[in-house]
């Protein structure tokens, strides 16, 4: 398993929205390869599968809070992690509207809501708290393969893939901002899959998906630069 650490010092990931779906599954499956992980919930009062599961990691899981949309709470955030170094983080957040409306009639409010939170919320995560990664870590985040511009034939879900095109650019401008760091990057298009996002019709299972998707992350540590790919590790098209 590629890692950072040693035996003595596990490697660690800070995963940003570990309270359900693919960041709790993610959470797991790390735990399982032997890394300590640190995971966040929305809601600091409301007891989550999070805390269950950490009840069970003897001692090698934390919760912390974090509402991705209040950027006010990364400082505290920042604050109480500054002793420990990361070697991963990755931000799997993501929400969406009304699939079917078209751009031109889509409110307001909902174009806000779904920007923010799939674009400049997990910006504003990795521009605060990427100080606190190994020089030779990796930072991520959950992508979408609808954020490909080259893919999308079929329109439909597009504040969805505008927001998620938009999260693309945001993390390759930030790569480039990191000039010659040895770090990785990835944008993870994991595909459709049955979580409260993707919905009961999804074609394919959080427990089939994010071994695949952790395959992926641990196999880029390592390698300098920015890459957009899916589960299987092959590289979605811009």
């Amino acid at each position: 398993m590629p890692s950072t650490g040693t035996e003595q010092h596990p490697p660690t990931a800070l995963v940003i929205g570990a309270s359900r779906g693919l960041g709790h599954a993610m959470t797991a499956e790390f735990l399982d390869r032997g890394w300590n992980v640190v995971g966040t919930v929305r809601d600091s009062t409301d007891r989550t599968p999070l805390h269950d599961l950490a009840d069970r990691a003897d001692g090698r899981l934390t919760v912390e809070h974090l509402d991705i949309n209040e950027h006010d709470q990364l400082p505290t955030l920042h604050e109480r992690l500054a002793h420990r170094r990361l070697d991963m983080l990755f931000v799997n957040a993501g929400t969406t509207s009304n699939e079917q409306t078209p751009i031109g009639a889509v409110a307001t409010a909902d174009f806000i809501d779904v920007m923010v939170t799939n674009a400049l919320s997990p910006m504003r995560v990795i521009e605060a708290l990427e100080d606190l990664v190994s020089p030779a870590g990796l930072i991520g985040v959950m992508s979408s393969g609808q954020g490909s511009i080259t893919n999308n034939t079929t329109g439909g879900r597009e504040v969805y893939r505008g927001s998620k095109a938009a999260l693309n650019m945001f993390l390759r401008s930030f790569a480039a901002r990191q000039g010659e760091t040895q770090r990785a990057f990835v944008l993870m298009a994991p595909g459709w899959i049955r979580t409260a996002l993707g919905g009961p019709d999804a074609p394919f299972t959080i427990e089939e998906t994010v071994p695949l998707i952790v395959d992926v992350l641990l196999s880029r540590l390592g390698t300098p630069g920015l890459a957009y790919l899916d589960r299987f590790g092959r590289t979605v098209p811009w």
